[in-house]
């Protein structure tokens, strides 16, 4: 059995790379410290590229205007995300929301409506629990608040909320909330609370519908912050063995330095034995597999530990410039500590597999 990428799935990761590559700079990166209309102008360039990739319909059916194709196709763009440290919401928008809501007979339509506009999309409301999900979303006065909303300046919101013990996701456009700015460690990603008004027009599920769907937006929230942490990882680690290889001293490159040369190693040897868990947890949510909640949280957990490895690695190795603000490390450091608590950090994703593999032995 053949486990290996296909040519096509190869070559649309290495088309998309290269355009997150030209769009994606670590001076666009920069800019965003700088002020919050600093990178507008790249920003929206940025994303229409990626729109016009058609990628954020990938796993869309045809008949919603996507490429009917499956997460094993995204998993590797999503890594290439995370290897840019892209401050535009794609593997959310592509391998999360239209997804999900897609899945609901009224959110369908709003997915295809999107997906012609070249709109982006974000999420919110729900976290992993100890046991189960909870719900983030307060409600007061028949007005809602969803706090810690990623990629707040997205087009389109996918949120959940809990109204009178039923359970509730709704799909709402940016003109249809308010959007407050929170603070947040890595500032290309925005963090922000959102504040709306569910309705009926915005609702596209509820009930027991919407508990399965919830599960499912944060299966699929772990599995692509893991991927774009694996890419983190390895833009961290290039880095740090760049830098490395020019630094001398004592009139040789640090490289060459044993303690060196095994803190790379043995980041380099965790982050490779995190990918075969994410691909599997791709394939897994791709085919439907019975163990997909135990592969994605597999795959979280591992992707989890190689990001917290390589940023500590390749912060001990950079020595003082490392610490700098303006050093390009931090771009890719502070999304990796964020993303790694997101979603579910690696210690909680552990628990998670002894329960469900405690649950399976009866």
């Amino acid at each position: 059995m053949d486990f290996s990428f296909s040519d096509d799935q190869l070559e649309l990761r290495s088309t998309v790379a290269t355009v997150l590559g030209d769009w994606c700079t670590p001076a666009d990166l920069h800019a965003r410290y700088v002020g919050p209309d600093a990178d507008l102008g790249r920003t929206k360039g940025r994303w229409s590229a990626i729109a016009d990739l058609f990628v954020c319909g990938l796993l869309i059916d045809e008949e919603l205007g996507g490429l009917a194709m499956d997460d094993v196709d995204l998993i590797g763009i999503a890594e290439e995300a995370g290897v840019v440290v892209l401050p535009e919401p794609l593997s959310t928008t592509a391998g999360v929301v239209f997804p999900l809501a897609a899945s609901t007979t009224a959110g369908a339509p709003r997915v295809k409506d999107a997906l012609e506009r070249g709109l982006s999309a974000t999420f919110g409301g729900a976290a992993f629990g100890a046991k189960h999900h909870k719900i983030t979303t307060t409600v007061s006065g028949g007005e809602a608040s969803t706090p810690r909303v990623g990629y707040g300046t997205a087009d389109l919101f996918l949120l959940v909320v809990e109204l009178a013990g039923d359970l509730q996701i709704h799909l709402i456009e940016r003109d249809e909330v308010a959007v407050t700015p929170t603070p947040s460690l890595d500032l290309t990603r925005e963090m922000a609370t959102v504040t709306w008004s569910p309705s009926g027009t915005t609702m596209i599920c509820s009930g027991g519908e919407a508990s399965l769907l919830v599960e499912q937006l944060l299966q699929r929230a772990a599995l692509y912050s893991a991927a774009e942490l694996l890419g983190l990882c390895e833009a961290m680690l290039s880095l740090t063995a760049s830098y490395v290889t020019e630094r001398k001293q004592f009139g040789v490159p640090v490289g060459s330095f044993q303690a060196v040369k095994h803190h790379l190693a043995g980041a380099r040897v965790r982050l490779e034995f995190a990918r075969p868990a994410l691909y599997r947890a791709a394939y897994s949510l791709a085919t439907g597999a019975e163990t997909s909640a135990h592969d994605v949280s597999m795959a979280k957990s591992m992707a989890s530990d190689a990001a917290d490895e390589a940023a500590r690695v390749s912060l001990q190795c950079h020595g003082a410039i490392g610490y700098t603000f303006e050093y390009d490390l931090h771009l890719a450091m502070k999304r990796a500590w964020a993303l790694s608590a997101d979603f579910g950090d690696a210690r909680s994703h552990r628990a998670r597999i002894f329960d469900l593999v405690t649950a399976a032995r009866g």
